[in-house]
């Protein structure tokens, strides 16, 4: 910026008054506390701004506070050269109107209070833009650590009810899917006691039926003899056996008493079988073979007809025995003999 050039020396005195009294640039009359004054010449070096001390403030809109500061410091000086002129020449004084433009001093101010200027408008203005709603922004009032806060609460909030509603849901599948299983086992035990109960009727109506069948059977089956007592079973081993081992089931019994006919059938042997003894053999209409041995006598012949009941011989001591008693065999379809007391049995007999 170029100085201007100094203004004549004027014979204006402020503490003087002027004899013109259509000056314009009339001043007061004389204070005791002013003084003593001193002219003043406008130049770059009396207007610039102390650095470190003032500085213009930094305005929106480009260059306006740089030309309103040269302007306002190119009027002072016009004023003041005028001021002069009009003091040292005696012309009537020319009226300046000035603009309506920033003063100076509000385009200049104290580090200070541009500092405090400054630090409002930092801590006014919002750090970030979450969580700040129109109304805020519009009354003015928004305070960005606290929106941030409650936007961050909000955010924190809103996953927690995120997280409670999923475990919610994990816990209602939970109990549903733990219901469904205790359902589905519940009724699989149902099941099992039904399948458990029916298998049970079902044996229970089985054992009563072949009690029934054993029942018929009986009616159509007899015990071989009576007044008896049980002496040796089949396959009990024993040296008095040939064999080794017993092959039928031993009816001790006094000699003399009644051998009966343990169902329909016909004679196909009677008569001496060595160690046997007297020996009766009744085929039954199956096919099996019922042989009677020890017998003292023999009441029936080969060929003859009977009937469950029919008296056949008697309790002997006949061939190799130890005492009176019916030896009882059973042979089935032509091969070794069976356990004659399981063959009554199922018969529905027990001996």
């Amino acid at each position: 910026m170029a100085s201007n050039r100094p203004a004549p020396q004027a014979p204006f005195v402020p503490d003087q008054r002027t004899a013109d009294s259509t000056d314009t640039f009339v001043y007061g009359a004389p204070r005791t506390d002013e003084g003593p004054w001193e002219e003043w010449n406008p130049t770059a070096e009396s207007i610039r701004p102390v650095r470190g001390r003032h500085r213009v403030s930094k305005q929106r809109g480009g260059g306006l506070a740089r030309s309103s500061t040269v302007l306002g410091v190119g009027v002072i000086a016009a004023v003041g050269a005028g001021g002069m002129a009009s003091a040292n020449t005696g012309k009537p004084p020319v009226s300046i109107s000035l603009p309506d433009l920033p003063s100076v001093g509000a385009l200049i101010s104290d580090d200070d209070s541009d500092s405090d200027s400054a630090d409002t408008k930092t801590a006014s203005a919002p750090l970030s833009t979450l969580g700040t709603t129109a109304a805020d922004t519009a009354e003015g009032t928004t305070d960005a650590g606290e929106a941030l806060r409650a936007r961050i609460i909000a955010q924190a909030e809103q996953q927690q009810e995120q997280v409670e509603s999923k475990a919610a849901a994990e816990a209602a599948a939970a109990a549903e899917k733990a219901a469904a299983e205790a359902a589905a086992k519940a009724e699989k035990e149902a099941e099992e006691k039904a399948a458990a109960a029916k298998a049970k009727a079902e044996e229970e109506a089985r054992k009563k039926a072949e009690a029934e069948r054993l029942a018929a059977l009986a009616k159509q089956y007899a015990l071989p003899t009576s007044s008896y007592t049980i002496t040796s079973t089949f396959g009990q081993a024993g040296a008095l056996w040939s064999s080794g081992y017993h092959t039928g089931l031993d009816f001790a019994a006094p000699s003399g008493t009644p051998i009966k006919a343990v169902h329909s059938g016909t004679i196909t042997e009677a008569g001496w079988s060595g160690s046997y003894g007297y020996k009766t053999v009744l085929t039954l209409d199956d096919g099996t073979e019922i042989w009677y041995a020890h017998q003292s006598s023999i009441g029936v012949s080969v060929g003859q007809k009977v009937t469950t009941g029919d008296v056949i011989g008697r309790v002997g001591a006949t061939g190799n025995v130890t005492g009176a008693h019916l030896h009882l065999e059973v042979h089935t379809g032509g091969s070794g003999g069976i356990d004659p007391l399981a063959w009554l049995r199922s018969k529905g007999l027990n001996p």
